[in-house]
């Protein structure tokens, strides 16, 4: 699949990371009682979600939807990503394997975010018609019990700059399919199915429990744009 996104279509600011277990409080802290908010505050920017992952290979994912891909160009944005508070500059240092991705969704069925979410990497083996074969497939998902929808982030490459600690040699920005589902085993089936359409080994699967979610519309009225 192509590394250039859609400027048009809805966009997701994808943060995958782990933490050294002994600055793992103070981490949370930051993310829970700044960053999100900070984040979700700037023009553009729709929702903040953080999971927590139970099977995968880091710890801590973070989802912040946009309208488009115009929030990570706005000058709001390169003056909050250029000027990083103190607390942020300590928080991203201590990030472990870090991967940063900003997305557009190419493709999306059904509607809501699930108490569990399966995230698929899709790998260099993604082709041109892994868009077409995720259109067919989302509809398919949803018949699924538990499964309440699905997306297809297609990263871009230009503004998915690497974090501080993320080792910029060799990233594959690599598309992502994510389910958004229910209940545990509702997230494991569905993407195990995406997996098999997909081509995809099922050792790819990540499965993460959602632990917060903050939309524009909740925050203080002094904070709005």
């Amino acid at each position: 699949m192509s590394n250039q996104a859609s400027p048009d279509l809805p966009a997701i600011l994808f943060v995958w990371t782990d933490v050294d277990p002994e600055h793992e409080q103070d981490f949370n802290l930051w993310y829970d009682r700044e960053h999100v908010q900070e984040r979700v505050a700037l023009p553009g920017f729709v929702s903040g979600v953080r999971y927590r992952c139970v099977q995968g290979p880091r710890r801590y994912l973070g989802l912040y939807r946009t309208r488009n891909l115009a929030a990570f160009r706005s000058a709001e944005y390169f003056q909050a990503f250029q000027h990083q508070t103190p607390w942020s500059v300590t928080n991203l240092q201590r990030m472990r394997n870090p991967m940063r991705r900003v997305c557009t969704i190419s493709a999306e069925a059904g509607a809501g975010r699930g108490a569990w979410l399966a995230v698929l990497r899709l790998g260099a083996q993604a082709s041109g018609d892994t868009g077409a074969v995720i259109r067919r497939l989302g509809p398919a998902l949803l018949e699924m019990d538990g499964v309440i929808g699905s997306r297809l982030l297609t990263p871009d490459q230009a503004l998915s700059t690497p974090l501080p600690m993320e080792n910029p040699e060799g990233r594959l920005l690599d598309a992502l399919f994510l389910v958004d589902a229910s209940s545990q085993a509702a997230a494991q089936a569905a993407a195990e199915k995406a997996a098999q359409a997909l081509g995809v080994a099922a050792a790819e699967i990540s499965v993460l429990s959602l632990s917060w979610q903050l939309l524009e519309q909740d925050l203080p009225v002094a904070q709005g744009h």
